[in-house]
């Protein structure tokens, strides 16, 4: 087994933990001496009330299960960090493979100090166990229930099982041993808002993006539009590749839904499905497990080119069709997200997918919704993830609330507006 897919147990390292506080805090965040930290957040909004709201439910006595929103590839992590640093110094993080053993064996040794633990696609058994055993001694386990990074912090897309899963398993183990221990899984939610107009910034890297995709520079437009431009050229270029013909006058959205339902029956007939998953979701699901056990039948080049394209066209989701506006910081995720998707195979592409930079200035408003009691749940599995995912959803919307009143976003027409 290769080490990228060989679990190995985390090792906290406590003096390496304490010593990248500051580290973090400098060097990737705030930034030091004049110079802007990797991240860029120049200020966290991180009220004492919400802090103590999670703090109650972490300690002795109790599984904690910590689940921030994923927005941002890296800036999350460094965010984990800094609540960890303040509330539970000794919790640990779910991180994929490809960071903590795809880099080598001293950055997995590194990962691994700073108490990683790696989820292995396929067989993520071994960090379920650990996370559980870790959570039964009052320590924290903190994961992102929103799995890959979306890139759209005012949506909380649906949500993986696992916290749900792994804190049922606490609570029935827990209680073998103290009939009153308790489980919790405690949501967080983070805003990233621009501190400044970035405009011109952004406009900057619409102009890298459609030189590394070949899209003829769109000078002159502006910036939303420029971001639909971009969208819009590589939908045509799926269409003209799957030979579909969407019409004169249809939107965006229509397109791009008839896209999805195109190559979801290309890829169910791959797979020799009797019967198409209601979902696209599920059926992405279904065919990555059926490549992981199909690796020699020789369809499976075409299986895995249906599922990257399919993969590729569901980040973008109906959240950014149903607004009349777009914000700034929206905007930003959408080229984010483009950059990040397919800009690829030079080592600047590459920094820019560990390492995100922002255009300008930032500030974190962090934000705990009502914790999740699982020992007070009495419905489904099924039923804690969607409260979960209501609670999160609905403490983001009270962000955005409060920085529409105080006039601290920028709004444009949104270009992906349906109809």
């Amino acid at each position: 087994m290769s080490r990228l897919d060989a679990f190995v147990p985390p090792r906290p390292n406590r003096w390496l933990i304490r010593s990248m506080t500051p580290v973090n805090r400098s060097f990737m965040l705030r930034g030091l001496l004049g110079l802007r930290g990797v991240c860029d957040i120049r200020a966290i909004d991180f009220p004492e009330s919400e802090q103590g709201r999670l703090a109650a439910v972490c300690g002795e006595g109790r599984a904690t299960f910590v689940t921030p929103n994923h927005p941002e590839f890296f800036t999350d992590w460094m965010l984990d960090k800094e609540i960890s640093a303040r509330l539970f110094p000794e919790a640990a993080f779910w991180a994929t493979n490809g960071v903590v053993n795809g880099l080598g064996s001293l950055a997995q040794k590194f990962w691994l100090a700073n108490n990683l633990i790696a989820q292995i696609p396929g067989n993520s058994e071994p960090a379920r166990e650990h996370s559980v055993d870790w959570a039964l001694r009052g320590k924290v386990v903190l994961l992102h229930p929103e799995g890959a990074v979306g890139w759209h912090s005012n949506h909380v897309a649906p949500l993986m099982p696992g916290a749900v899963e792994m804190a049922q398993e606490a609570l029935r183990r827990g209680r073998k041993q103290n009939p009153a221990f308790q489980a919790f899984i405690a949501p967080v939610v983070w805003k990233l808002v621009f501190d400044r107009d970035v405009e011109t910034g952004l406009l900057k890297e619409c102009a890298y993006v459609e030189e590394r995709l070949r899209i003829e520079p769109g000078e002159g437009l502006s910036l939303p539009d420029r971001v639909y431009r971009l969208y819009e050229t590589l939908l045509s270029r799926d269409e003209a590749d799957l030979g579909i013909d969407p019409g004169p006058r249809q939107s965006f959205a229509a397109r791009h839904g008839m896209l999805i339902r195109t190559v979801c029956k290309r890829l169910a007939g791959l797979l020799s499905l009797d019967k198409l998953p209601s979902e696209p979701s599920e059926l992405l699901r279904l065919a990555r497990r059926k490549l992981r056990e199909t690796r020699t039948d020789p369809a499976a080049p075409q299986i895995k080119s249906a599922i990257d394209r399919l993969a590729l066209n569901l980040r973008l989701g109906p959240y950014a069709f149903e607004g009349e506006t777009v914000t700034q910081e929206e905007l930003a995720e959408h080229i984010k997200r483009m950059r990040n998707d397919h800009c690829k195979g030079i080592l600047r592409d590459t920094l820019n997918r560990y390492v995100p930079r922002p255009a300008g200035p930032r500030t974190a408003i962090m934000r705990v919704p009502e914790p999740l009691a699982m020992h007070e749940v009495a419905g489904s599995d099924d039923e804690a993830l969607a409260l979960l995912r209501e609670r999160m959803q609905e403490a983001l919307d009270g962000i955005n609330g409060m920085l529409g009143a105080a006039g601290r976003l920028k709004a444009y027409p949104n270009p992906f507006r349906e109809g």
